[in-house]
């Protein structure tokens, strides 16, 4: 309903005379009166909405995010008032929606919502710290989605905070402001005595809002700071220039504390990054890291270079694309060449992130199921979490981030290999950013010219020169459900594709449970798996395999290892509902495969190899 509504708004707006500043804007005051038990008040004043019904609405989505989140369900003690300050009968008629019919043309919505999760997605107020997503906290009236927006931010006394956001700032730190709802829901802001440090990039003002929790909080901030201006110095290299982010710079909104959950979550002129662990920490820096890769990325791919489907935001219902395999799996190949771009990883630690996408595509039955682009249209069920209903996804479902991850590395490594290097997805990504990211939108926080797949299939053929070419992979890779030969086109950098277990015998990647009598299978069973054609399922137990107890995973190991593949070994098990069976597990030989630099493998880097790799993964 918002798209249609949306849509229309925006062409009537444009052949108005009157420019839409002129517009009474809707005003936002939000309030912290109770941080100890992690709940704020809102205001929102919807001005000259007339005398009829105002439909308020809670968001049911985010930005970014492409699942039902129901923001509504933490609302509570709503109150409307019109412009007097006279009580209004706001009537509850979704659960997502208040019907208000004003008296004298204003509206003005009171209530209270609680938030305690720290990720990209939701709420989080407490004492140290408000973490705000825009469609968490703020109802909007339908109808006025084109109007400017006025956000007051009442900050606790005596606190010493201060506000981080992509809002637009005024001559007050209290107040930002938003072209329109678009806009405004896209901009989430931190509240809080953080970390703050900024570096300049291209011609471009970088911040980062750094939150932590501890005596040592803000210690790492001029590393982490330093390795932040790396990522982003290599990003901007693929396109030529960086956006012109409409605040003036663009804000690194970043909270790691121990009660945090691990996310992030992009937006136009910023990013929301929450991880729960530190920066003190080696190994958890590296992850944090590849999160600032990822979501930086997103600021062309996917904020400005847009999938059709993706625009405009649908805050009442769901947007769906089949694209999702280019707009965040793409995304997932070049966080990881980022990193060892900007000397953040090692050669050996790419490698393994290429394994695993690489392992998923070829092995996982899911890719039977459904192509790249069917599997895009799996966000809306998947992107929420895990259902508490059970489904088949583990042999049905491949995630569009991994899939794309393995796809971009095919097509990356395919165009370097036809084109003796002249050609790259570097150069792919550059011209789709100047067809359809750059030229910009109507207003502030639209894009104007969203891509299809036909348009990114047919921008390939442009890049490669062959328009056959383009057609192929797409059919086969993306739309189809073939596999690229990643042995063959990883060979030219000295990397080495081959089976991590040659020779052993194996039953399929199971999960087991050793902790009761026997080894109760605790996941779903891969399609087409040794176990699986013997007819086991998950929620059975394999009491012993070849005659021996299965009451460890060195029991199992120790029985593979005495066969080999090809043979036949009894199992006895219990069903679910009880039933004692007898099966037949013919093994078959493991099929995963490791990813290794060829000078790790007993081989030479060659100069060419060399070459091939600094020209991929070297500093640009």
């Amino acid at each position: 309903m918002l798209n249609r509504r949306f849509l229309a708004a925006q062409i009537f707006a444009l052949m108005l005379a009157t420019p839409a500043f002129a517009q009474a804007p809707v005003a936002y005051r939000v309030s912290f009166p109770d941080l100890a038990h992690r709940s704020m008040e809102v205001e929102a004043t919807f001005p000259d909405v007339g005398t009829g019904t105002v439909h308020i609405f809670m968001s049911r989505t985010s930005p970014g995010r492409y699942a039902l989140h129901e923001f509504a369900k933490n609302v509570y003690d709503v109150a409307a008032l019109d412009g007097a300050g006279h009580a209004l009968d706001a009537r509850r008629v979704h659960p997502y929606q208040w019907d208000v019919t004003s008296g004298d043309g204003t509206v003005r919505i009171r209530y209270t919502v609680y938030g305690d999760r720290v990720d990209g997605t939701y709420l989080a107020i407490d004492t140290t710290h408000v973490h705000l997503n825009m469609p968490a906290a703020l109802m909007w009236a339908d109808g006025l989605e084109n109007r400017p927006i006025r956000v007051t931010f009442e900050l606790p006394p005596a606190r010493h905070w201060r506000v981080a956001t992509q809002l637009h700032a005024t001559s007050n730190p209290q107040v930002f402001t938003a072209a329109n709802l678009q806009y405004l829901m896209d901009s989430p802001a931190e509240l809080g005595a953080f970390t703050m440090r900024t570096f300049e990039e291209g011609g471009r003002t970088f911040r980062i809002a750094l939150h932590e929790a501890g005596e040592e909080a803000g210690r790492d901030a001029d590393q982490f700071a330093s390795d932040v201006q790396k990522i982003v110095k290599q990003e901007g290299a693929v396109y030529g220039e960086f956006p012109a982010y409409e605040p003036g710079y663009y804000t690194f909104l970043s909270d790691y504390l121990p009660w945090a959950n691990g996310d992030g979550m992009e937006h136009r002129n910023s990013t929301v990054m929450t991880f729960r662990g530190s920066l003190e920490d080696p190994r958890q820096r590296v992850q944090i890291l590849n999160t600032v890769a990822h979501e930086f990325f997103h600021g062309w791919n996917v904020e400005r270079i847009r999938p059709r489907g993706l625009e405009p935001f649908d805050f009442e219902h769901l947007n769906m694309s089949g694209d999702m395999w280019l707009a965040e799996g793409v995304t997932s190949y070049y966080q990881t060449v980022f990193m060892q771009r900007a000397g953040l990883s090692t050669i050996e630690e790419t490698a393994q992130a290429y394994q695993g996408a690489i392992n998923a595509v070829t092995f996982d039955p899911g890719r039977l199921v459904r192509t790249a682009q069917q599997m895009s249209r799996m966000a809306p069920f998947v992107d929420g979490g895990a259902p508490i209903d059970r489904t088949n996804w583990a042999n049905t479902v491949i995630s569009y981030y991994t899939w794309g991850d393995a796809i971009g590395l095919a097509l990356d490594l395919s165009l370097r290999e036809r084109t003796h290097g002249r050609v790259t997805l570097d150069d792919y990504m550059r011209v789709m950013w100047q067809a359809y990211g750059k030229p910009g939108g109507p207003a502030e926080g639209l894009v104007g010219h969203p891509y299809t797949i036909d348009e990114a299939r047919q921008v390939l053929g442009k890049v490669a020169g062959d328009q056959a070419f383009a057609d192929h992979f797409f059919a086969q890779y993306v739309q189809g459900h073939d596999v690229a030969d990643y042995k063959t086109l990883l060979a030219p950098a000295g990397l080495v594709l081959r089976t991590a277990h040659p020779g052993q015998a194996w039953i399929g990647n199971v999960r087991l449970d050793y902790s009761n009598a026997g080894a109760a299978i605790e996941a779903l069973v891969p399609t087409g798996s040794p176990i699986y054609n013997a007819g086991l399922e998950q929620d059975d137990t394999v009491v012993s395999i070849d005659g021996r107890r299965l009451d460890s995973e060195q029991a199992l190991s120790a029985v593979l290892a005495n066969h080999k593949p090809g043979d036949h070994v009894t199992a006895e098990a219990i069903r679910r509902g009880g039933e004692r069976v007898r099966v037949t597990i013919t093994l078959a030989a493991d099929p995963r495969l490791e990813v290794v630099p060829i000078e790790h493998a007993g081989g030479s880097l060659t100069e060419a190899q060399q070459a091939f790799r600094r020209s991929w993964l070297g500093s640009h």
